[in-house]
């Protein structure tokens, strides 16, 4: 065990998933773009469908446990899959959740509000809470600690789960973990990689990743592709959380200023909606692969890896490990969108998947 790993020991932990995830080769699209893609498969992580949350919720649930905490509190958007994992993680833990439902997206029909993560949630048995006032982090995190004072009063032990930027990023310690995971297996399995392509949102997993590697001395770029907020207000979150992690683990300075790289080229029409390049993006995932993507994180993820080379800021011919994070479930909450779509497209237009650069709806 080296020092990373040891100072990584002295966090509180549950082990909730399947690790090390497999990095998967992607000839079919590979071929298609003109470069060579891997896929490190976070969506196979194991508990309640998968996906990055599982490596987070790992130091949320095992700093619970230490608290000895009987509910868990956290909120997220309708379609969250971090809500989604957390009760799942919560009654394998045997714990009560309770789950804070943000209208983040407008405009959502009744099937985005039942089906996919919702309907998990349910299966459950979560204590659903709505929360009209959608996308101020703050707000959110302040109702969810309210609610925990009731429940405290009522003899509960609350652990909240905060997604606001003033809270620690314990969570980001899954992505250190999986950073020390992806080194091992470049070690070990003689692989290269010119660039690492990420989903960038709350930040813990772009951030933690990206402190993980550079404490390793892998200095493979990293790009985040912003899913939620535009590149300038993204660039300052994942420079503030990059320092955060590093004095969590006591690696001051592993990250300089132009590691931090972040694109919001795919990230119109806002978060939770989609776009003609990400509807591409998941058809040729599908298509070229057998490989599903979701609408508001994976699927503008690969889109933003293929403006990237569309671009030449990936030039042709590179070698990219396209990290997917899960939150497939969710493809069901969009099933209106995503049916519209395929049912719009004329099968005589083209004999298979094409990515549409630079257009939204």
């Amino acid at each position: 065990m080296d020092r990373d790993d040891s100072l990584l020991e002295a966090f509180p932990r549950v082990r909730l998933g399947h690790a090390p995830t497999p990095i998967d080769t992607a000839p079919a699209l590979s071929e298609a773009l003109g470069v060579e893609v891997s896929i490190k498969r976070d969506d196979c992580t194991g508990l309640a469908f998968g996906g990055n949350k599982v490596r987070q919720l790992e130091f949320y649930l095992g700093e619970a446990k230490d608290n000895d905490a009987d509910t868990i509190l956290i909120t997220g958007a309708i379609q969250s899959n971090f809500v989604r994992v957390a009760a799942a993680a919560a009654r394998q833990l045997g714990m009560e959740i309770h789950i804070q439902l943000e209208e983040r997206v407008p405009d959502v029909d009744p099937i985005y509000r039942a089906s996919g993560n919702v309907l998990l949630d349910k299966l459950l048995g979560a204590q659903l809470h709505w929360y009209p006032p959608g996308d101020d982090e703050a707000a959110a995190d302040a109702s969810l600690e309210a609610l925990a004072e009731r429940l405290a009063a009522d003899g509960h032990r609350p652990y909240v789960i905060h997604l606001g930027i003033e809270s620690p990023p314990i969570g980001g310690l899954g992505y250190v973990v999986a950073a020390n995971e992806l080194s091992e297996q470049i070690d070990k399995q003689s692989l290269s990689f010119d660039a690492i392509v990420v989903a960038s949102g709350s930040g813990l997993t772009h951030a933690g990743f990206l402190v993980g590697l550079r404490a390793r001395g892998v200095n493979i770029p990293v790009i985040g592709v912003c899913v939620r907020r535009g590149a300038t207000l993204q660039h300052e979150r994942i420079v503030r959380r990059t320092k955060e992690i590093e004095t969590l683990i006591e690696r001051p300075d592993a990250v300089s200023s132009p590691d931090v790289q972040v694109t919001d080229s795919v990230l119109s029409p806002g978060y939770g909606k989609l776009n003609l390049e990400t509807h591409s993006a998941i058809s040729m995932a599908a298509q070229l692969e057998g490989l599903f993507l979701d609408p508001v994180y994976t699927g503008k993820t690969m889109a933003g890896l293929m403006h990237l080379v569309t671009t030449g800021e990936i030039p042709r011919g590179n070698r990219v490990l396209f990290v997917h994070t899960g939150g497939l479930p969710s493809l069901f909450g969009y099933e209106r969108a995503l049916c519209d779509h395929l049912d719009d497209m004329d099968p005589d237009a083209h004999s298979g998947p094409v990515f549409v650069a630079g257009d939204t709806m």
